[in-house]
């Protein structure tokens, strides 16, 4: 089984109350596609500039994640700067799209024929794009945020519509639906067409959504958050990455996804940039899973 996950790929400076780090590797395909990778095999289809250091294409191979839909152009690649006054808000601070603002995903033919396809966090225009490329994709999920809702409302619902997963944060679904209380707007939500909801809560964890589900995972007890850039990305490509390993979607599997996508953002949070996720295995993340299924049992 595999996994196509389709996002931005970006040089990153970040500055947090625990330090800073200039031009370090991010970007939703990135920090999905390493967290997925502890999984299943895992393939990457983004865009960067020649100014994108080979080491970072290493890494990824390094992991068996397949680059044949990643594409090097002439020019920059797309830069990120922010701060974290608060580590629960980023303040962007500059935004280079550079290569990223002509990104036109084409999916190499193998990745067409995948069965799981995760969008990243990318304009809903491009996600579509993708899936009209897929020929008969089992489970599909996209993420989003509120410069979309906001901006390309239309082409979003679209996507909407068409995708088995939504993950979204507690702010983004309130405002995409108009209702004020979280629960009110996850029963709109899945009125527009995803089979499940992930609802990502911050600090307070996670919720699951369907018609007649609902499941909480709590976050992972961490003492020193360094960077919790990338953390949903971490989660959406733990929680797809398990759930491609497993080849199903039925509702226990959905609650073991949501673990391990919360535990794959614990580790992402512990540094700046990647460093942490890319060093961790299999036995690392069962430690964490079994810690907090046994917070959740009474």
């Amino acid at each position: 089984m595999s996994l196509v996950i389709v996002g931005s790929i970006a040089l990153d400076s970040i500055k947090t109350p625990f330090g800073e780090v200039e031009k370090a590797l991010g970007g939703s395909a990135m920090y999905a596609s390493l967290a997925s990778s502890n999984f299943v095999k895992t393939h990457i289809v983004g865009v960067v500039g020649e100014d994108f250091p080979i080491e970072h294409i290493d890494l990824l191979k390094e992991n068996d994640i397949c680059c044949k839909g990643l594409k090097t152009v002439p020019g920059n690649t797309f830069h990120w700067k922010g701060v974290y006054n608060d580590l629960n808000k980023a303040e962007t601070l500059e935004t280079h799209l550079n290569v990223f603002a002509d990104f036109n995903p084409e999916l190499p033919p193998e990745y067409r024929k995948s069965k799981y396809v995760f969008l990243g966090n990318i304009d809903p225009v491009l996600q579509l794009r993708v899936l009209d490329q897929m020929e008969n994709p089992g489970i599909t999920a996209c993420d989003t945020m509120n410069f979309w809702i906001s901006g390309k409302k239309e082409e979003l619902m679209e996507v909407i519509k068409r995708v088995d997963i939504l993950f979204i944060n507690e702010d983004e679904i309130k405002m995409l639906t108009g209702e004020q209380n979280v629960f009110s707007a996850a029963e709109t939500a899945c009125s527009y067409g995803p089979k499940y909801l992930i609802i990502k809560r911050g600090e307070y964890g996670s919720m699951a959504v369907s018609k007649d589900f609902l499941f909480f995972v709590p976050v992972y007890p961490i003492k020193k958050v360094i960077d919790p850039t990338g953390a949903g990305d971490c989660f959406a490509g733990g929680f797809m990455g398990y759930l491609a390993s497993m080849d199903r979607s039925d509702k226990e599997t959905i609650k073991n996804a949501m673990i391990y996508g919360t535990v794959t953002a614990s580790f992402d949070v512990e540094s700046f940039s990647l460093e942490k996720i890319k060093g961790i295995d299999k036995d690392m993340i069962e430690i964490r899973k079994e810690k907090i299924k046994k917070s959740m049992k009474f």
